[in-house]
């Protein structure tokens, strides 16, 4: 494997363990801080890291720091453009973050990786409606998520608990902001992050009176799980993510980030001492199956010349940098 081509997967494992290790944060989080003010700060301090970025990004882009900036024009261009999709992207993206923290008060962190982890699989479902394609393997992986929920979630009189009955929503909440992202791929990606965290943020704050029992108290005790959650999981785990997709491959960057759920339980055994039984591990075993199936494409048929006999499934949806 080339060097570069190793550097960025370690980097995406990195980010990946970045994003698992986060639901630890927001477990202990959730013990003193409502869910709006949780998210309203961590959003807020995550678009603030991702600010000075932007400004390395137009040098880059105009050729380095010995070369003129990016004209004014083009910048406010490519803010105005980012601005109505990172309001709607940041809408959902709020909707998932607040059912996700109500939730995770009442599960485990490494349940609520894992069924949060099921918005890969919900995508290329929930795209059907937008004509998107899909393939044999979506819907084995569908098929084996599904199961493995049931194993996981669902008791033994076929209940399922409040917590994860939330997180199950968020999932889905997810799913749809990933479809917004990518009807605007030809955006400025890092500016239409840094909008739909403001909006994250903003609208987590100001629904927390709703949300939250005593808003934006407590705040001082859970300093250290908010700072995970802005700077390393916003922050810095996005830059990971934009340098490690620059040297590895979009099949490749799908599966590793895939492991975000198993860092989830990671966590959350080694810093909550939190267990699962058989069940649950089976059910977590299947999940991560469904996760990485659904992100497969089918080898294509070939013609008598080599060629491909029909069109290609479209590429896997690559986990977003919202910092989970």
């Amino acid at each position: 494997m080339p060097t570069h081509r190793l550097r960025g997967n370690l980097l995406l494992l990195a980010t990946a363990a970045i994003w698992g290790f986060a639901f630890t944060a927001q477990r202990v989080g959730a013990e003193h801080v409502g869910a709006g003010t949780f998210n309203g700060i961590r959003f807020a301090l995550g678009a603030l890291v991702l600010l000075p970025l932007v400004r390395v990004l137009d040098r880059r882009a105009a050729g380095g720091p010995a070369n003129p900036a990016t004209p004014a024009a083009s910048r406010r261009h490519r803010w105005r453009a980012a601005v109505v999709p990172g309001l709607f992207a940041g809408t959902l993206l709020y909707l998932g973050a607040l059912l996700q923290q109500l939730g995770i008060v009442s599960t485990t962190a490494g349940t609520a990786a894992f069924i949060t982890g099921l918005y890969v699989v919900l995508v290329p479902v929930l795209g059907i409606a937008l004509g998107h394609r899909t393939n044999r393997l979506t819907w084995l992986g569908v098929v084996l998520a599904v199961t493995g929920l049931y194993f996981l979630c669902v008791t033994s009189d076929l209940r399922i608990a409040a917590g994860d009955a939330l997180i199950l929503a968020s999932a889905v909440a997810f799913a749809g902001h990933i479809l917004v992202i990518d009807a605007v791929t030809d955006r400025d990606p890092l500016r239409l992050s840094i909008v739909q965290f403001l909006t994250c943020a903003g609208l987590s704050a100001g629904t927390s009176p709703w949300t939250d029992p005593a808003p934006f108290s407590g705040v001082g005790d859970a300093v250290v799980p908010i700072l995970y959650g802005g700077l390393l999981s916003v922050g810095v785990a996005y830059t990971l993510q934009v340098v490690a997709q620059a040297d590895t491959v979009a099949s490749h960057a799908a599966l590793i980030l895939a492991t975000e759920s198993v860092f989830g339980v990671i966590g959350g055994s080694l810093l909550l001492g939190e267990t699962m039984t058989g069940r649950g591990y089976l059910g977590c075993a299947l999940m991560l199956a469904g996760i990485i199936t659904s992100q497969l494409r089918p080898v294509p048929r070939t013609s008598r010349d080599g060629g491909p006999a029909g069109s290609r499934a479209p590429p896997p949806t690559t986990p977003p940098a919202s910092g989970w």
